[in-house]
This record gives structure tokens, C-alpha cells and sequence, in this order.
């Protein structure tokens, strides 16, 4: 048999995609123009959405084995630069929904009710993927996020709550973080000792500095006092008694080994997923805050049509929900380069990429 030849509309079904955007003011023969444009763009958003979730799988799967091969590493680096194009994208694609204005929206708002963004099946399991817990989030009315969800789908997002999130994978891969002791280096006591001696060095400075009067001599000396009480925190040898951390102590001194001796070659991809890992969850901040100064502009102190308080909960879920911010927050730890430990030579190996030429077997 011949096999027919398949074509641009064929492969990509354009027909049936051309064929989903039903207007509902057009079924109430009360059509209104800019429905066209609220539909596509939301549609286009569960199309990236779709696309996020296969690059997330694709990352948590490198990531689940016990050892995460360094060719893997550049592999999923790849594919969160991917996701984090695709963020940009998201973000700029408001700027086309904001040629409608509110009055254009209030024209076939009322069709939409109860349907509202907040029923995204896909954007929950993304926020469960990436490892946002249920006790972050925000609720409304009492409810869980996923009372709000269409029954079929609802045991789909619940299930990728109790999956491995990439937050989980992360935390377990930088405790497993090499180099940070051997027999002749305690990476953990020698920046200990590092990071105290700069703060006394500070401290005599602000004390020795005759441009200052006394008050903001005890000003800058108390401001260290607390730079000094985080430092504590980090250095406990029973741990973090500071529930805020998700990342355990030991993920965190793996994270700001890789963040202090990032030029070492074989720290740079790591160095890179964790700038990766801030900017994504920096992204979907901006998501969601160009999302609720949108809701804001669109219907002002109104709920939302799903029921929510609109802009007021949005708002809130911009600076709450938060995956990443363990990781964000390292630079509080991190020390000038001059007064880093100096690593030993055989570490110094382990962490650089060497090649002999003509060397004899």
C-alpha cells in the first residue's frame, strides 16, 4: 500500500484546533468581539502549560536515580531554560490581552460565571511539580485549592501531591553535594571560621572608624550582631531551629559550597540549575503579579468569576507561593571570594577538568 503523505494541517489537527474556540456571548446570540481573544490566549496558555509539564517530568525523572549523571545535569538545564522561555512568553502574552479594556471584558464577563483561571487542572499540577505544599497555599472561603476543580480532574492534580516534587529531588541531590569533608578538609569549620573572623574584622572597622558619631557607630555594630545570629543558625550542630527553611542544613551548606567555588569547572552546571531554579520561581512571581494587577485593572475590588476575591487573592499568592526562595535567600551566607577557605590541592583536582597530551602509558 502507498502511504499517503502527511501534511502541515494533518500533522497538526488544524482543523479540530481551529474548531475549539467557542464564543459563549455568540451561543446567547450576543456576540462580543474580544471573547475571540480572552479564548485564544487562555487556550495558548494550557498549550505552554502542556509543555511545562512534559519538560518538568522529563527533569524529575534525571533526577530521581541516586547518582545524577554530569551530562544529565546539562540535559535538564537545557530543558528549565526551555520552561523559562516559555515564562517569558507567558508574561509577555499580557500585554496583548491588555489591548481589551475593562468595559470590553464586562461585556461577556457574565458568561463566563462560574468558570475562572483558578480551575486550571494543568497549573496545579505544575505548582505541585515544582513543590509547592498544600500548607502554603492559600485558601479562600476555607477550601482547599482543589475543591475548585472539575471533578475529572481532581484526582489527577491530587495525585501529583504525593508524587517527588522537583523542591524534594533538589534538596536530596545537594545533600549528596561531594567535597564538603575529607581527612584533611571540614569545608563546614573552615568557612565557619572564615565568615566570623570577616565579622570581627567589620566590627573593629565600624569601632576604629572616627567619621562616625556613636549612634550610628552602635547602629552598624548591632546590624552585624544580627548578620552574626544567621550566621548561628547556619552553623548549629543540631540543626535549623528555624521552621522556615524547607531545605535542610546540609542541602544548604551543599548549595553555598557549589554558589562559593562556582568558578571551579566542575561546579559550573550545578552553579548555572541553581541560578536556573531562582529565576524560574522569580518568573512565576511576575506571573502572577502582572496577573493580579491585570484582574485589578480588568474588575477592580470585584470577585473574580470563579468566586475568589479576585485581585486580593492573587495579590497575596504573588508573595506566598514561593517554591525556591531556600535557595534565593543563600546570599545572605556568602562571603567576598578573598576570604574564601582555601581549598586543598587535592580537592582543587577533583574540582577542575584536567587533559594530558602525549602523556606515556
Amino acid at each position: 500500500m502507498k502511504k499517503k503523505n502527511i501534511t502541515y494541517t494533518k500533522y497538526l489537527n488544524i482543523d479540530k484546533l481551529l474548531s475549539l474556540q467557542k464564543m459563549e456571548s455568540e451561543k446567547h446570540n450576543d456576540k462580543k468581539h474580544d471573547e475571540m481573544l480572552f479564548i485564544i490566549i487562555h487556550q495558548s496558555y494550557e498549550l505552554w502549560f502542556k509543555q511545562i509539564i512534559y519538560e518538568l517530568d522529563s527533569i524529575i525523572n534525571l533526577f530521581s536515580s541516586n547518582y545524577v549523571q554530569e551530562q544529565n545535569l546539562g540535559i535538564v538545564i537545557s530543558r528549565i531554560n526551555r520552561i523559562i522561555e516559555i515564562q517569558k512568553l507567558l508574561i509577555n502574552q499580557m500585554s496583548i490581552l491588555e489591548t481589551m479594556t475593562p468595559m470590553d471584558f464586562l461585556e461577556f464577563r457574565n458568561y463566563l460565571n462560574p468558570a475562572s483561571g483558578f480551575q486550571s487542572a494543568q497549573f496545579r499540577i505544575i505548582e505541585n511539580k515544582l513543590g509547592l505544599r498544600l500548607e502554603d497555599r492559600i485558601k479562600f472561603d476555607n477550601k482547599n485549592y482543589d475543591d475548585y476543580i472539575d471533578a475529572s480532574e481532581k484526582k489527577i492534580v491530587n495525585n501529583t501531591e504525593n508524587d517527588l516534587s522537583l523542591f524534594e529531588l533538589i534538596k536530596k541531590w545537594l545533600e549528596r553535594t561531594p567535597f564538603l569533608q575529607s581527612s584533611e578538609f571540614n569545608f563546614w569549620i573552615e568557612y565557619e571560621k572564615a565568615v566570623y573572623s570577616a565579622i570581627e574584622r567589620d566590627i573593629n572597622d565600624i569601632q576604629n572608624n572616627k567619621n562616625l558619631n556613636e549612634d550610628a557607630m552602635q547602629s552598624s555594630i548591632k546590624h552585624y550582631d544580627s548578620i552574626k545570629n544567621n550566621f548561628k543558625k547556619l552553623f548549629s550542630k543540631n540543626g535549623f531551629p528555624n521552621d522556615k527553611n524547607r531545605l535542610s542544613q546540609k542541602a544548604i551548606l551543599g548549595a553555598i559550597f557549589i554558589l562559593l567555588y562556582r568558578d571551579e569547572p566542575i561546579l559550573q552546571l550545578p552553579h548555572k540549575l541553581l541560578s536556573q531554579l531562582i529565576e524560574m520561581d522569580q518568573l512565576w512571581t511576575n506571573w502572577r503579579s502582572k496577573h493580579s494587577l491585570l484582574a485589578f485593572r480588568m474588575i477592580g475590588a470585584k470577585i473574580g468569576t470563579g468566586g475568589s476575591s479576585g485581585y486580593k487573592y492573587l495579590n497575596k499568592a504573588t508573595s506566598k507561593h514561593t517554591i525556591f526562595s531556600d535557595i534565593t535567600n543563600l546570599s545572605t551566607y556568602i562571603i567576598p571570594r578573598n576570604e574564601l577557605p582555601k581549598l586543598p590541592d587535592e580537592i582543587k583536582h577533583q574540582l577542575g577538568f584536567y587533559f594530558t597530551y602525549g602523556e606515556k602509558k
